[in-house]
């Protein structure tokens, strides 16, 4: 059995996440119809993680399957001029067949952009918080540390989250400024449901408070998602890179 890995971009505005869901769109399921137009078979595509619907992908990895030995260059050419303008395959190798994109992934690593200025161009791709140009970037980078580590982040995570471990090990946590633009850092062994977007709106809310590092520790200690504060919105997410 041949393998395949593939690394995707895509706009998520127009999709209800990564996952496949009944009677939604979603970008598994149309990379899946479009291995299909070409294969003529179905193939069980899976990917590292989700995205929530409205978020974005730089390095989305995901692998499948095929009796089938592909020329790899043909095979990416042809995909990518089946799938829609907003999903293209950057990448595409081949792997040991027992390779899995989401078990053997060592980190995954999120980018946050949040735009200091309102355009047209930035909007789809940025949270226009003018406010966050005057933070104190430093102050910003030193209570966002206090999250590195292993910890339960029930708090940052959404109710409906269908898991029961909801420990996750931060290994890096960082803010970047530049004229138009505060991004916002974070990779992590994995990713709960909701938890990055809740993460960079708690962090936010905790500076415009002058709060310090305690109030993050008392926020993870309670694991009650109304103890963090509003997440921010999806369109400025980013899954950036996937480490294997």
């Amino acid at each position: 059995m041949n393998n395949y890995l593939l690394t995707i971009q895509y706009d998520g505005s127009n999709y209800s996440g990564w996952q496949v869901q009944k009677n939604a769109l979603t970008v598994q399921q149309k990379i899946i119809d479009s291995i299909q137009v070409i294969l003529k078979e179905r193939v069980n595509l899976i990917g590292s993680g989700r995205t929530d619907s409205g978020v974005h992908a730089l390095g989305q990895a995901a692998n499948f399957r095929t009796e089938n030995e592909l020329d790899i260059y043909k095979f990416k050419y042809s995909l990518n001029s089946i799938l829609p303008n907003d999903i293209s395959v950057m990448e595409m190798r081949q792997v040991d067949e027992k390779f899995h994109a989401r078990f053997d992934a060592r980190s995954r690593s999120y980018l946050y952009i949040i735009s200091h200025r309102k355009s047209p161009f930035y909007y789809k791709y940025s949270f226009y918080n003018p406010a966050v140009s005057k933070m104190d970037l430093t102050r910003l980078n030193t209570i966002s540390k206090t999250l590195i580590g292993r910890h339960d982040f029930t708090s940052f995570s959404k109710k409906n989250a269908d898991i029961d471990d909801r420990i996750c090990t931060i290994t890096d946590i960082h803010w970047r400024r530049g004229t138009d633009f505060t991004c916002f850092y974070i990779t992590a062994n994995r990713f709960l449901h909701g938890m990055v977007r809740t993460i960079v709106g708690t962090l936010l809310y905790a500076i415009e408070l002058n709060l310090d590092g305690n109030y993050l520790i008392n926020v993870l200690e309670q694991m009650e998602r109304e103890k963090a504060d509003e997440s921010v919105p999806a369109r400025g997410l980013f899954l950036l890179k996937v480490r294997y």
